[in-house]
């Protein structure tokens, strides 16, 4: 019986893993645009490449020959976590990736890096280093992990030690693991990787962040104390020799020949001679306004890793005059966004409107590009013209009728446009402070205000249907339905509200109203009468949703942090999720075009989709894929038989194999020469025993795994 029980929860460990690896169901992307930086957490540099974990982001992969001019070369995006730590080991990189644990990038194609595995620790994976056959992490709940990489493809932990505190940071020196945890330093021996054993301890009198071993010292960058230098000599004694403290918060360090060159939260880059351990000495620094979060130095360069600045490279040729000389920043967040023609048009945060040519999907180009004073938040088109929402500076009028030179022509100043739709003479925005605004666009260099509505709260979004505008305004405000038939003189006619609503995004279509709703999920409230609105079904999605657009039986939503969700609302009393896709960012705008293309912006980049719906699934249809990929298989668990799809961009001898846990081959599945496109392979579990398999798919350049189960 109790072995009964403990394969159950061997089964259901596992289900949470493979829930928690799935990023899509019955979605695929076709390709993405602008792949903006979230977080900038640690960079590593090999040779003329700077690699650099990015939060959700991931994987940023920068080509430094030319420091004056960093060019991104390179990206992974894919991740489940938030990158935080990295380091490169031959041609595989190493994330550590917050809760998803340690991830495997191969990057022996650095234009096209592919992960190729991935071992879950238990808390967030805050560090990495590398020795030899072994990855240890930083974890901080559960202290240092160590896990074996001697197979890149199914890293597997082998050992661990609880530092009881919170490990943030790890360097490995001979046979010792430094940890900086919350508490100190800690010092682990790991000559057996599989027993580490805490043999030292230094309690600093801050938070140790981080940790680099250079000689007989440790060097600790310990937030409030700033760097402190440790004697590890005798590493079951370390003494304190030396400290310097940093102005801000030391969070990264690194060492080099005689300096140490730390990242402080507030007070940029700082370089300390450690020549003489005992008597450190500041002989330089680089100030720039946001937080460094780490170092590391090549050459006569420091690469710094900045909050919300990117990455900056800095001349430390002459360590007492540090000069930047290049960075590489991103222009902002991608918003809101809407599609006509053959163009999407993006509002950015940073960079105002953005205008893509999508006349080919797989391969989007940027046409124009419109700096607005504002932040941009939302974008609407009519005509030869596009409506931005730009925040503070209100509504801007654009003429795109050249998208490749678009120009302002008219504009109307009130603060906090956040939204924004427009029908025939009219612009309505939903103002933050202000509730629905209606402006006369008539002429559209010359807009202006004609009537005013004020919600009770934060107007965030709007649409407009016949004689009636429909206004989120959470939170808490509710839906407002107005009467804007004289729109010199917009009208109350009724609410919907509940105690619990925070609606943000909202869209009509036909006898409904469906609102992206921050707390409830997605509520669709029937408007056959728009003075009596009334609740007819809901999903509550995993994220927070805040913008939602309809066509035809299903409405997408875009979720936050869990990416946008397909629902199907033929029966809106009983609207069901058919599709997800969880994107690298933040997603806050969405849009569908005529042809059921989905455009995404998550703040990191514009993406496009398309639902691949296994109701209408065409098998002689075969899109051509962008990337080498293994989908998750389908069933998963399975208890009979499960599908296996596969893409290949282009022509490839592949062979696509079923392993069990010890890595023994059970059944090769295809061994032959495959087109370009998507594939599909059958696997008939009958003679197996129920467990745990590794699907692998190989080509001559490529490899992914996936797991599966078998259930009887």
């Amino acid at each position: 019986m109790k072995k009964y029980i403990t394969f159950i929860m061997f089964i259901l460990l596992i289900l949470i893993s493979l829930i928690h690896a799935q990023n899509s169901e019955n979605v695929e992307q076709v390709s993405r645009i602008y792949n903006h930086w979230d977080s900038v957490k640690d960079v590593i540099v090999v040779g003329d490449l700077a690699y650099v974990a990015v939060g959700r982001s991931g994987l940023q992969v920068v080509d430094v020959s030319d420091p004056e001019n960093p060019n991104v070369i390179g990206y992974w995006d894919d991740n489940r976590g938030y990158a935080r730590g990295i380091t490169v080991s031959g041609d595989y990189t190493y994330i550590a990736d917050g809760e998803s644990g340690l991830c495997v990038i191969n990057i022996s194609d650095p234009e096209n890096p592919q992960e190729v595995g991935y071992c879950d620790t238990p808390g967030e994976a805050r560090d990495v280093t590398v020795s030899g056959d072994y990855a240890y992490v930083a974890d901080d709940r559960s202290g240092l992990r160590v896990i074996s990489i001697s197979n890149p493809e199914n890293p597997q932990e082998v050992g661990f030690y609880d530092t009881f505190g919170r490990a943030y940071g790890v360097s490995v020196s001979d046979e010792y693991a430094y940890v900086a945890d919350i508490g100190g330093l800690c010092v682990v021996n790991i000559d057996d990787p599989d027993n580490p054993l805490q043999v030292g301890f230094y309690d600093t009198p801050g938070y140790a962040y981080d940790v680099t071993v250079s000689g007989e010292y440790a060097y600790i960058a310990d937030e409030v104390s700033g760097l402190r230098v440790v004697d590890i000599s005798d590493p079951e004694n370390p003494q304190e020799v030396g400290h310097y403290d940093t102005p801000g918060s030391a969070i990264g360090i690194t060492v080099s020949a005689d300096y140490a060159y730390i990242a402080d939260s507030s007070g940029g880059l700082r370089i300390v001679n450690i020549s003489d351990p005992e008597n450190l000495q500041e002989v330089g620094y680089f100030i720039m306004w946001g937080n460094s979060n780490s170092v590391t130095v090549s050459g006569d360069y420091a690469y710094v890793a900045y909050l919300s600045k990117g990455l900056r490279v800095v001349n430390i040729s002459d360590p007492e005059i540090p000069q930047e000389v290049g960075f590489y920043d991103t222009p902002g967040s991608a918003s809101g966004i809407t599609v006509s023609a053959e163009y999407a048009y993006v509002a950015d945060q940073g960079s105002g409107l953005r205008i893509v040519n999508i006349s080919d999907p797989e391969n989007p180009q940027e046409a124009g590009l419109y700096d607005t004073p504002g932040l941009a938040s939302d974008v609407t088109v009519s005509g030869d013209y596009a409506y931005v929402a730009d925040g503070s500076s209100g509504l801007c009028i654009v003429n795109i009728s050249d998208p490749d030179n678009p120009q302002e022509v008219g504009f109307y100043s009130r603060r906090a446009a956040s939204d924004i739709t427009v029908s025939g003479d009219y612009a309505y925005i939903a103002a933050m402070e202000y509730g629905l605004l209606i402006v006369n666009i008539s002429d559209p260099e010359n807009p202006q205000f004609v009537g005013r509505y004020d919600t009770s709260e934060a107007a965030h979004s709007i649409a407009v249907s016949g004689e009636y505008a429909y206004v989120a305004d959470g939170p808490q405000g509710g839906l407002y339905v107005v009467n804007i038939s004289d729109p010199e003189n917009p009208q109350f006619a009724a609410r919907y509200y509940t105690p619990r609503t925070c609606p943000i995004g909202i869209a009509v279509s036909g006898d409904y109203a469906y609102v992206a709703d921050a707390d409830i999920g997605l509520i669709i409230v029937g408007i056959s009468d728009p003075e009596n609105p009334q609740k007819k079904g809901y999903f509550d999605t995993p994220g927070w949703p805040v913008d939602v657009t309809v066509s035809g039986d299903y409405a997408y939503v875009a979720d936050g942090r869990s990416g946008f969700r397909v629902v199907n609302i033929s029966d809106p009393e009983n609207p069901q999720e058919v599709g997800y896709y969880d994107t690298p960012g933040k997603a806050t705008g969405i849009a569908v075009s005529e042809d059921g293309l989905i455009y995404v912006g998550d703040q990191t980049n514009m993406g496009i989709y398309r639902f691949t719906d296994p109701a209408n699934a065409d098998d002689n249809v075969i899109h051509q894929p962008l990337t080498f990929t293994l989908s998750p298989a389908y069933p998963n668990p399975f208890n009979s038989t499960t599908t296996i799809e596969y893409a290949l961009p282009h022509s490839s001898d592949i062979t696509l194999n079923l392993y069990n846990i010890f890595g023994r081959r059970v059944e090769t599945l295809v061994n032959g020469r495959m087109q370009a496109g998507v594939h599909r392979a059958m696997l008939d579990g009958s003679d197996l025993v129920s467990g745990l398999y590794f699907v692998r798919l190989e080509s001559e350049r490529r490899v992914n795994t996936s797991k599966i189960i078998l259930v009887k």
